[in-house]
């Protein structure tokens, strides 16, 4: 059985590439021990703001076991989205790099069918579930857990050859494999996030107040964004990657080859005057099968009304 555990573990990782993934790491399904605590208390503390979906099914987001039944094994798997070119109007509104191409649950959710169908015409029946960011799974701990990184200061995950432009995706599944070990810390006493965040959503090293957080106003809160963050938005309509671009390991972030996630062809040359007078019409056309389409047009709007 063992010579097949490697077998396998080899044949998935070796697919997992072909599919594009940047890399793939593998762990035991089980208890998030370490987990546990902090979430429990980055949720008592109402870090999540109005994020209430992260207070639901607590003990599936620490098990898988409880979420995909006999599962024995999480794959994570990462994918590049760093662009090879940015927005040129270093005034205009700023969209988050992830956000430039398509929607990246769809593309990831593709690649994640034919590994599976992979996985089930080599390997045999092998039954399981494929997650991208849409469930409760902690996306950046069972990737850490699986070896591929480590979670930085800012609460991203961080890979030393690569830094962090990158999605997290999983496959949980029912199926014995050779687990990976853990990588260490490089953040050393390194503070950019920290010192560089604009609205301070950094409290301390490794705990970010998602209520703070620029990416938290601009997409997750539905209401009036508050007076009291006038000013400090930094330009950003969409997201925000301040505590990414900052960090000394994304020196290493190199474009991305899927072309799925190359942006609209005039979303890079629209200027700031073009984003104050976007319409619903150039909205629909630029991010017709975007991500930015969860803020609608009128919370785009509204995030670009707010930065005047």
């Amino acid at each position: 059985m063992l010579n097949n555990k490697s077998k396998y573990t080899t044949q998935i990782k070796a697919e997992a590439k072909r599919l594009g993934f940047l890399s793939c790491g593998i762990s035991k399904a089980g208890f998030l021990e370490k987990e546990a605590p902090r979430l429990e208390n980055w949720l008592n503390k109402n870090m999540h703001g109005q994020m209430s979906y992260m207070q639901n099914h607590f003990d599936k987001r620490l098990d898988p076991t409880k979420l995909v039944e006999d599962s024995k094994s999480v794959i994570s798997l990462l994918l590049n989205y760093y662009p090879s070119e940015v927005q040129k109007d270093t005034k205009a509104p700023k969209l988050s790099k992830y956000a430039y191409g398509q929607d990246y649950h769809f593309v990831i959710k593709e690649k994640l069918k034919e590994l599976t169908h992979f996985i089930q015409q080599e390997i045999g029946d092998v039954s399981g579930r494929a997650f991208v960011d849409s469930a409760p799974v902690l996306d950046k701990a069972w990737a850490a857990k699986s070896g591929l990184g480590w979670i930085g200061k800012h609460s991203n995950l961080l890979t030393q050859q690569v830094g962090s432009f990158y999605f997290i995706a999983e496959l949980i599944i029912d199926l014995d494999l050779e687990y990976d070990s853990i990588v260490t810390d490089h953040c050393g006493t390194c503070t950019a996030c920290i010192d560089a965040c604009p609205t301070q959503a950094i409290t301390e090293p490794y705990v970010v107040d998602g209520s703070k957080c620029i990416s938290y106003f601009t997409i997750e809160l539905k209401e009036q964004l508050p007076t009291t963050m006038k000013g400090k938005f930094d330009h950003w309509m969409f997201g925000c990657d301040v505590c990414q671009d900052v960090c000394p390991w994304n020196k290493f972030s190199k474009p991305h080859s899927e072309p799925l996630f190359n942006p609209h062809p005039d979303l890079l040359d629209m200027v700031k005057k073009d984003w104050e007078e976007i319409t619903e019409e150039v909205f629909k056309n630029l991010f017709k099968k975007s991500a930015v389409k969860r803020t609608k047009f009128s919370g785009l709007k509204r995030n670009i009304d707010f930065l005047k």
